[in-house]
């Protein structure tokens, strides 16, 4: 993790959830307490309007909450520090730098991920609570999405979250990214072809739940015949435990390894554990608990040939980000 010059003392923390940002009539009044105060506390106002933007586009392009909000706060260190009288446009100027930083921030991110113990899958956050992340339209935020972007490029990621995500115009996506808008329209059309090819249209929210709850069932039971429906031929189970928690290093491919996998455990693995619904990343998710404490979240990712990906998230390093305030 990076060091950063510390924020205002008032500022809240970088790990509180979007929604504990909003208003900040006490902050504000400390900061204009301090040389200057005034003028950062204009700087503060600016940038807390578009920081949920900016968590959003960084959340998309890291795959990472904490990362996420690592950038932001390097975004708020450099708008402090900017000549903002230079600035026409705030929230242009600051979705930019957030862009290409978050560039920067992912061909880092992807060598060290190069090394990590079995299968990386992006950290869940819980978009109930932060329904900001949902931003202009519902894409690139499912982890089904978030995981198949890491096979884009940096730059083709950036265009596509920019124009998908957020419903940028391709002429200002060509400003963010450096790049002609001709090559803006190419990255785009490359990315949606790369994520098209490696999967077949999803269920949608609702029908994505239904399938949840089915596998759930046919799992704690041992149902053979419910799973063989349930699963697509070509289904692959990925479980990230980071190295730090017990989870299969290699990804499981295909339907007839998957069902044996899941019937092997059914017998032991949900005795005694605790099932509680929630949200991750706009999607139905289970958070498992054992002995009261929360050790999984699990989700699926469904297209009309049924269940095509099953996500174990056993790392608890990257659950901070969906367990309840009472968990």
């Amino acid at each position: 993790m990076r060091t950063h010059q510390k924020p205002p003392a008032d500022w809240p923390h970088p790990r509180q959830p979007l929604r504990a940002w909003r208003g900040h009539e006490a902050s504000e009044t400390s900061v204009a307490r301090e040389p200057g105060g005034d003028r950062l506390a204009d700087a503060l106002a600016t940038f807390d309007a578009v920081r949920p933007r900016l968590f959003g586009i960084a959340y998309r392009m890291l795959g990472s909450v904490a990362d996420a909000e690592d950038l932001v706060q390097d975004v708020w260190i450099r708008w402090q520090n900017c000549d903002r009288d230079e600035v026409r446009e705030p929230a242009a100027f600051l979705a930019t730098t957030a862009t290409r930083l978050a560039i920067n921030a992912l061909t880092s991110a992807r060598a060290r991920r190069e090394t990590y113990i079995g299968p990386w899958l992006p950290e869940p956050v819980d978009t109930g609570a932060n329904p900001e992340l949902a931003a202009e339209h519902d894409e690139a935020i499912e982890l089904a999405v978030l995981f198949l972007m890491e096979k884009l490029t940096p730059m083709e990621r950036a265009a596509y979250v920019l124009r998908e995500a957020f419903g940028y115009p391709y002429d200002r996506i060509a400003e963010i990214i450096d790049a002609s808008e001709q090559n803006a329209r190419q990255l785009v059309s490359r990315a949606r072809k790369h994520l098209a090819d490696e999967r077949r249209a999803p269920v949608e929210a609702s029908g994505q739940r239904a399938f949840l709850e089915a596998f759930l069932v046919a799992a704690q039971s041992g149902d053979l015949a419910t799973l063989e429906t349930l699963l697509a031929d070509n289904i692959v189970s990925y479980s990230d435990g980071g190295g730090i928690a017990q989870a299969a290093r290699i990804a499981l491919v295909g339907r007839d390894r998957v069902v044996k996998f899941v019937l092997a455990v059914s017998e032991w693995f949900w005795e005694g554990i605790d099932v509680r619904w929630v949200e991750a990343n706009d999607r139905s998710a289970l958070l498992l608990s054992a002995f009261g404490e929360p050790f999984a979240l699990f989700t699926v990712s469904a297209s009309e040939d049924g269940i095509d990906r099953l996500f174990w998230m056993m790392n608890p390093v990257k659950l901070g980000a969906v367990l309840p305030v009472d968990a």
